[in-house]
């Protein structure tokens, strides 16, 4: 729950609704998802975390380039990893509100399996960087590690969100030729 606000899918696959695969949402958690306020909180989460992804990104890259940076480049990771944490907490209020768990969900089990690596590569950062367990250029590359793989776990947001937007589509197109 890294990315955007989560729509779904069963874990044996994304991509659009077939007929051998469920809905992404049932027409219950679909209202529930409209209804609820947290499908707003996470749609502004998701980019702000984008953003502040892509700032300590660059400051990352400009320390290891440069050697110039080190205090900038350690604080945008530290705000990343706060960012990141907000918007695991309200995503898993977001996923109790429409599915009934908070986490492990079986429409998006997968992505909140890849979410604990995220998050526990994160928090790996804070906890060698504030016990002064790693050297500077080895934090560095955890950060680094860390933003791999919330890359790969914003792409599976991604990819459901263009899923939600299919099913969306599908039941509109099935509705017309219904009503025809």
């Amino acid at each position: 729950m890294t990315a955007v606000s989560p729509p779904c899918t069963a874990p044996s696959g994304a991509g659009s609704p077939s007929p051998g695969r469920p809905p992404l949402y049932t027409p219950e958690q679909k209202r529930r998802r409209d209804e609820s306020r947290w499908t707003l909180v996470q749609g502004i989460l998701a980019p702000i975390q984008f953003l502040v992804f892509l700032a300590s990104l660059a400051l990352v890259l400009r320390y290891l380039a440069t050697g110039e940076g080190l205090a900038w480049a350690s604080a945008s990771v530290v705000l990343k990893t706060l960012v990141l944490y907000l918007i695991m907490v309200t995503g898993c209020i977001w996923e109790k509100v429409v599915f009934g768990v908070y986490l492990f969900a079986p429409a998006f089990y997968w992505e909140d399996v890849f979410s604990m690596l995220v998050l526990a590569l994160h928090t790996a950062y804070l906890a060698a960087a504030f016990n002064d367990l790693l050297g500077p250029q080895q934090l560095m590359g955890l950060a680094l590690a860390a933003y791999a793989a919330y890359v790969i776990n914003a792409g599976q947001f991604l990819w459901k969100l263009r899923a939600a937007r299919l099913q969306a589509e599908q039941e509109a197109a099935a509705s017309a030729v219904g009503a025809a």
